[in-house]
């Protein structure tokens, strides 16, 4: 009985850890899945059974027509569209932060409304207004759009940094002469970096990872997520499992460094 107790009160002690450790296994069980078949030898077009272990895949990732190319595309995309929405949304973080102007409070609600709308009607009304003005659809209109997509994103994530910064370092900075770009070059963007790297993050993850507005602007031309979703029609290929595993421990690389930069960072600063 007193066993009995015992764990009850550790299961209870434990229960948020306990709890967190399952959410995060069931949130990684489709990486899991992807790595596992990304060394698998199947047996005619279809990946979705076990048959064989094989590295041949890794060895030949680019083995399937297009793939690579697909990626290479998908890649620039999701640079460009990070850039794009990285500069708009910081300096529209910092203007609905810092000044007051008319029509502030709408701007600020229509921030929102890309990421609260169906992705289906933004590219609907994207693809609209691409046709009206006569523009080829292809890799333009598809960056065009992934910059909209992504720019409410940045604005968020960015807006929040500003907000929580003290005023009084710029003006602590001020009263010891430094000029408007040297305060913000030296006080204000180390402050706010970690807000706009988080939203460049996502912007990027968002850009590469779309398919619903992509599908919608991109005429002939193919990402990897389309790509994804033609091959699925024929047989998925193991390359596809294998571009997947190295981009999901390329981004558990880049969390982990950050990490490990953060608590360098604040070792330094407690010393």
């Amino acid at each position: 009985m007193a066993f009995v107790n015992s764990i009850g009160r550790w299961l209870k002690s434990h229960f948020v850890v306990i709890a967190g450790l399952f959410t995060l296994g069931y949130l990684l069980l489709p990486n899991v899945v992807v790595t596992v078949f990304s060394f698998n030898k199947p047996k005619g077009r279809f990946n979705y059974a076990w048959q064989q272990f094989s590295t041949d895949a890794w060895r030949d990732p680019c083995g399937v027509a297009d793939l690579c190319g697909s990626l290479s595309l998908s890649l620039r995309i999701a640079f460009w569209a990070t850039i794009g929405a990285t500069v708009l949304g910081t300096m529209i973080a910092f203007a609905l932060v810092r000044y007051r102007f008319r029509a502030r409070g709408a701007v600020n609600s229509l921030i929102f409304l890309p990421m609260a709308m169906p992705e289906v009607v933004m590219a609907a009304s994207l693809l609209t207004l691409f046709l009206n003005l006569g523009a080829q659809l292809g890799f333009w209109t598809i960056l065009i759009a992934h910059v909209m997509f992504c720019l409410s994103f940045v604005v968020v994530a960015v807006k929040a940094r500003v907000m929580s910064m003290d005023p009084r370092l710029e003006e602590a900075a001020r009263d010891l002469y430094a000029g408007p770009v040297q305060t913000f070059v030296r006080v204000t963007l180390p402050i706010v970096a970690p807000g706009i790297a988080a939203g460049a993050l996502l912007a990027f993850a968002l850009s590469f990872d779309d398919f619903i507005i992509t599908n919608f602007t991109a005429g002939s031309t193919v990402t990897f997520p389309m790509f994804v979703w033609g091959s699925a029609q024929r047989g998925t290929p193991v390359q596809i499992n294998v571009i997947g595993t190295a981009m999901f421990l390329i981004a558990v690389l880049f969390v982990l460094t950050g990490m490990v930069i953060g608590n360098r960072r604040n070792r330094q600063k407690s010393a």
